[in-house]
C-alpha cells in the first residue's frame, strides 16, 4: 500500500504541473556553465598567465593568489578583466565590487549569459561578525532580481548593522511551471556554485553563512548541504530538501523550516520516485528540523514581511541570537 501510495503521490505531482502549463523540456533550462566571459583575455594576461586558471582553481587559490598582488595590480585586474575577477569566489570583496560596479552597488557576482546571474551584498560584508544568504526559488534571475533584494534589506535591517546578507540568485533556477521544478538539475547545479560561495567566504575570513532557502531554493540548499560550509540551514515554503530527514542532509548545521498554513507549496506532493519530487516536507515533524511558527504568513512568498514572526525568527538566527 505505501508504494502504490507514493506512486500515485508522483502521478499527483505530474499532474498539478502538466495541468498547470504543460510538461516543460528537460533541456529548456540550461545552468551556465564553462568558462567565464573574458577568462581567455584573463590566461593571456602577463600578470595572470601560468598563475590562475578561473576555471579550476579554488577559492583557497584565488585568495592566496590576490595576496601576492599589490593594490594596484589587483586594481588593473578588477578594471580589465571585470567579469573574471567579478565571479571569482576567494577574490577580495572591494574588488568583486569594483569589477562589478556597472551592474549595480555592492555587486559580489554577475554572469550576463542565458538569464543572468546576479548576488548582491546589503550591510558591509567585510566587517560583518554575522553572514547570511537567501537563496531564491524558481523565476528569479539578474531581471528579476528585486524581491530577493527586498527580502535581504529586510533581514539586515531586523538583524543588525554587525549582520551581512547577500541576496544570491547565482544559480540558474527553474523558469516557469513545468518538469525543472520537479527535477533536482538545476538544483545540482546551484549546490555546487552555492558550495563554492561558502568556501569563498571562508577564504577571505568571512564567518560561515546561514543559509535561508525559499521554495526550489531549498532543493538546492538540500543537496549542498553535506558540503557547504554553513552554521544555520533555514527552509521555508520547502517542496522537499531530497533528503528523508536530518540525519540524511548530513550537516552539522542547525536545520529550521517553516510552512504558512496557506502556501500552496502543500498540495506538492511531498514524494521523490524517478527523480520527479523533492522528498519529505522538512517542516513535518518526522523531519527533524527545528520547526518555526508561521501561522501569521499570508503567502508562500510572504515570509520575509516586515512584522511576521518569520522574519523576527529569521533575524535571529542571522544574528546568532536564536539557538
Amino acid at each position: 500500500m505505501r508504494r502504490i501510495g507514493t506512486w500515485l503521490g508522483t502521478v499527483v505531482l505530474a499532474a498539478l504541473i502538466s495541468g498547470t502549463v504543460g510538461w516543460a523540456s528537460a533541456s529548456g533550462v540550461s545552468a551556465s556553465v564553462g568558462p567565464l566571459p573574458g577568462a581567455g583575455a584573463w590566461l593571456a594576461d602577463d600578470l595572470v598567465a601560468g598563475r590562475l586558471d578561473p576555471a579550476t582553481a579554488a577559492p583557497s587559490e584565488v585568495a592566496a593568489f590576490f595576496a601576492e598582488l599589490t593594490g594596484a595590480q589587483g586594481q588593473r585586474l578588477a578594471e580589465e578583466h571585470p567579469l573574471v575577477v567579478g565571479n571569482l569566489d576567494g577574490a577580495p570583496v572591494r574588488l568583486r565590487y569594483a569589477a562589478n560596479a556597472s551592474a549595480g552597488d555592492q555587486v559580489l557576482a554577475y554572469d550576463p549569459r542565458g538569464r543572468g546571474l546576479v548576488a548582491r551584498v546589503v550591510g558591509d560584508l567585510d566587517h560583518a561578525a554575522h553572514v547570511a544568504v537567501i537563496v531564491p526559488g524558481s523565476d528569479i534571475d539578474a531581471s528579476r532580481f528585486d524581491r530577493t533584494v527586498r527580502w535581504a534589506t529586510d533581514l539586515q535591517e531586523r538583524a543588525g548593522d554587525d549582520t551581512a546578507v547577500i541576496a544570491w540568485a547565482d544559480y540558474t533556477t527553474p523558469s516557469g511551471i513545468g518538469l525543472e521544478m520537479a527535477t533536482g538539475r538545476l538544483a545540482e547545479a546551484g549546490a555546487r556554485r552555492l558550495t563554492r560561495l561558502t568556501e569563498g567566504l571562508d577564504a577571505v575570513g568571512r564567518p560561515d553563512p546561514s543559509l535561508f532557502c525559499h521554495s526550489y531554493g531549498s532543493v538546492v540548499c538540500g543537496l549542498a548541504a553535506d558540503d557547504v560550509d554553513a552554521c544555520d540551514i533555514v527552509v521555508m515554503g520547502s517542496p522537499g530538501m531530497r533528503a528523508d530527514d536530518v540525519t540524511a542532509l548530513g550537516t552539522d548545521a542547525r536545520v529550521w523550516a517553516a510552512k504558512a498554513p496557506d502556501d500552496w507549496i502543500d498540495r506538492v506532493p511531498n514524494v521523490e520516485l524517478l527523480g520527479l519530487g523533492h522528498g519529505a516536507d522538512p517542516a513535518s515533524p518526522g523531519f527533524g528540523a527545528n520547526v518555526l511558527p508561521a501561522d501569521d504568513v499570508p503567502a508562500h512568498s510572504a515570509y520575509f514581511t516586515p512584522g511576521t514572526s518569520t522574519l523576527t525568527a529569521f533575524a535571529a538566527i542571522a544574528g546568532g541570537g536564536l539557538s
